[in-house]
């Protein structure tokens, strides 16, 4: 696996189960909270700052995400989606992404059909039996506890980029 990891320049991502721990608080209101791990930020806005091509595949539509995923640095955020295939096919097409370019994360049926496709599909520890089942790795973390972290650090340490001689402490909140 280790050896697929040496040209990726794309990540792919889902947000709940992936990004966030899966759980939604909801507000007397009616918002929708969710909880992101900063270790899986960090190396967010380390990748994009190193040049690498994050992208966000969610069906959830949420304010908060969008804020925090634009905070990492992130600009290729597709939120509120009901047909992943469709946006998947859309962006390879687009963006020209080859077989060994890119890699998908996912954790749940949604993601099924694109981790069956990815060149390399890679699930947090807590993914649902089917999406194990796809995956090329399955990483220790868990959704929102460092999956993010993890294949980033893999993929940039195999590159030699995961070394900032520059660390920012910024945590990606967008200050007013």
């Amino acid at each position: 696996m280790l050896d697929k990891l040496k040209n990726i320049n794309t990540f792919i991502f889902d947000v709940d189960g992936v990004l966030t721990n899966g759980h939604v608080l909801v507000t007397e209101t009616g918002e929708q909270l969710r909880q992101f791990n900063i270790k899986d930020g960090y190396a967010l806005q380390l990748a994009v700052k190193k040049g690498y091509n994050i992208i966000v595949i969610s069906g959830a539509k949420s304010s908060g995400v969008e804020k925090r995923l634009l905070g990492l640095g992130i600009k290729h955020i597709f939120l509120g989606v009901s047909d992943k295939m469709a946006v998947y096919h859309q962006l390879i097409k687009e963006a020209r992404l080859k077989a060994d370019d890119f890699l998908y994360v996912g954790d749940d049926i949604p993601d099924l059909a694109i981790m069956k496709l990815a060149p390399l599909a890679v699930c947090p520890s807590d993914a649902v039996e089917e999406i194990k089942e796809a995956a090329h790795y399955i990483s220790p973390k868990a959704g929102g506890a460092g999956v993010a972290r993890d294949i980033i650090e893999k993929v940039l340490k195999i590159q030699q980029n995961w070394f900032d001689a520059q660390p920012s402490a910024h945590d990606g909140a967008i200050s007013r």
